[in-house]
């Protein structure tokens, strides 16, 4: 899957200093993860559905 032309996002909640920090992009079907300290490293690709469930997971 190309990314090259993703938007990526981190949380407001991040510091300003870029510290350790997930950062996110969406695109149809997906969402991709990725290390803000490694931007150009491995990212993680997840449907959607995929997404929805481990975000709920997390705030339970």
């Amino acid at each position: 899957m190309d990314l090259t032309t993703a938007t990526w996002r981190k949380s407001s909640r991040s510091g300003s200093t870029g510290g350790e920090c997930v950062e996110l992009a969406s695109a149809p079907g997906i969402v991709a993860v990725r290390d803000s300290k490694d931007p150009d490293g491995p990212k993680l690709v997840v449907g959607r559905d995929e997404f929805a469930t481990l975000m709920a997971a997390l705030k339970h």
